[in-house]
């Protein structure tokens, strides 16, 4: 019998807030000290009051909006009772009843999951179930018999999110975690980083008869820190259940973690159902009430994100789905290009320009950036600026400076910050296009390489490359190709000619 996986993903994003979600603690814990960023809010102190962060319930709104939900305007937060050593209270504030955040979705493009490149991919669609605002556990370190507990996280503002069961694959899950980083990414609410456990993911799964409408019975995998871990532990866990419903046997309703080692899951505990966390309306909270003032207020501050601009790319600059897809992988390098193609002449081709800071974005800002392992931020306060790339660009179409030079000037003024006309007239790099000038360098050329010369005009093609190698050394690279390519057929047309 052939089945077919069913998945829903529980996704919680700790939000980059100053303080954490009840108290004035800092909530910028990464790399300090265990137990340092603590108070009796946060260590469930008897008496010690919370107060809502108005900053984490604004963000929270706006990962809503970006992914198109529907915001409560009016919730309330309760308690959800569960007794672990990393929840210092016996219980979690979250929201239960009524989700901030509801009745969403998020496309996600199947282009970036297939193993190769496609030009036109289709787009899935994955609905939100539920976004909801909560406070962080805090963070448990097991040593041998021994396990040590560190509050620092406790009551950092946690953002949970909830598809419906509507992913089909391994790869569709990695794809949608994607999206969803970009997203937050692009929001600046938070960093994503699996790695420091700013974004953590439980995907539910069940397998079920091709076919049928029926779920089949779900678990739940925990411990997950990357989106390859994700991957691979979906798929593991796909063909443990195809095996065992295949030889007869039963699933059983657990929480699995992965073993990253092993690269097996492993059974954890039994599945809570919601009505063991026994919630019940938090008594210290007032409830919040969302006006459309305050939601107007927010929405202005969701950005243009990255697939729509890719779609706009594509529609007004007629760039390739690559390309547009490279140039909004990060809201800096999105924002960079734009800055310099509104620095472009107004009479220039907006597409021929497009394409071309495309190009020069993507290989030698890129380049550069990695050679000095150096952040697009870092780029912006001492290096090259969007609108002297636009200049570059224009020296070259004006033919002042030949796309090799180009190069050379935008090595230069990525370190110094110069502007790139200044360095070319500071060292005397403009190009070459008296056509007198430069026939009397090919005329030394060709005189000085008869046997290549030969070779060009019995068809050997290859040959010819190298000719004008030669003039460009002659005249140190400064010569205009274009020019160079056609005076040089012009004297081997003459030669063969003489010969005839």
């Amino acid at each position: 019998m052939e089945y077919e996986v069913v998945i829903g993903m529980e996704t919680h994003i700790e939000l980059d807030t100053a303080s954490k979600m009840f108290c004035r603690c800092s909530a910028q814990f990464f790399g300090a000290e265990p137990n340092t960023h603590v108070c009796p809010v946060c260590l469930g102190m008897p008496g010690a009051l919370p107060v809502i962060n108005k900053r984490a319930v604004e963000y929270a709104m706006m990962v809503g909006l970006a992914l198109n939900c529907k915001i409560a305007r009016y919730t309330f937060w309760e308690r959800k009772s569960y007794w672990y050593p990393d929840l210092p209270k016996g219980y979690q504030i979250s929201q239960y009843q009524y989700p901030l955040c509801y009745d969403g979705w998020i496309e996600v493009d199947v282009r970036d999951v297939t193993g190769g490149w496609q030009e036109h991919a289709e787009r899935r669609r994955i609905r939100i179930r539920r976004a909801h605002l909560e406070e962080d556990t805090g963070k448990l370190t097991h040593a041998g018999s021994y396990s040590y507990v560190d509050y620092n996280r406790s009551g950092v503002p946690l953002l949970e999110i909830v598809t419906e069961p509507d992913i089909r694959s391994a790869d569709e899950a990695y794809a949608y975690l994607s999206a969803l980083q970009q997203i937050v990414r692009y929001l600046g609410v938070s960093s994503g980083d699996m790695e420091k456990g700013a974004m953590r993911c439980e995907p539910n799964l069940s397998l079920r008869p091709k076919g049928s409408a029926e779920f089949g019975v779900k678990v739940e995998i925990k411990n997950l820190n990357s989106l390859r871990a994700v991957r691979d532990a979906i798929a593991y866990e796909i063909e443990r259940q195809t095996r065992i419903l295949r030889s007869g046997g039963r699933i059983q309703q657990v929480t699995l973690g992965w073993d990253e080692t092993r690269r097996v899951t492993t059974v954890q505990r039994e599945k809570e159902s919601a009505h063991d966390y026994r919630y019940f309306p938090e008594p210290d909270l007032p409830p919040l009430h969302i006006d459309e003032a305050w939601l107007a207020e927010v929405r202005a501050r969701v950005p243009e994100l990255a697939l729509a601009r890719q779609d706009r790319y594509r529609r007004d600059y007629g760039l390739s789905a690559y390309d547009a897809v490279q140039l909004t992988a990060e809201r800096a390098i999105a924002e960079w290009f734009e800055e310099a193609l509104s620095a472009s002449p107004s009479n220039a081709d907006l597409r021929a320009r497009a394409k071309a800071l495309a190009n020069w974005i993507q290989t030698e800002l890129f380049r550069l950036m990695r050679a000095n392992n150096m952040s697009l931020a870092e780029v912006r306060r001492a290096k090259i600026q969007p609108a002297q790339l636009a200049q570059l660009i224009e020296l070259v179409e004006q033919s002042v400076i030949n796309q090799n030079t180009a190069k050379q000037v935008f090595e230069e003024a990525f370190h110094s910050g110069a502007d790139p006309r200044a360095i070319v007239e500071a060292k005397g790099l403009a190009q070459i296009s008296d056509v007198d000038a430069l026939r009397a360098v090919v005329n030394e050329v060709v005189a000085a390489h008869p046997q290549q010369v030969q070779q060009v005009i019995s068809g050997q093609e290859k040959v010819f490359g190298f000719l004008v190698g030669q003039v460009m050394k002659a005249t140190r690279g400064k010569a205009n190709a274009q020019m160079v390519n056609q005076l040089l057929r012009e004297v081997i047309e003459e030669a063969k000619r003489a010969q005839a």
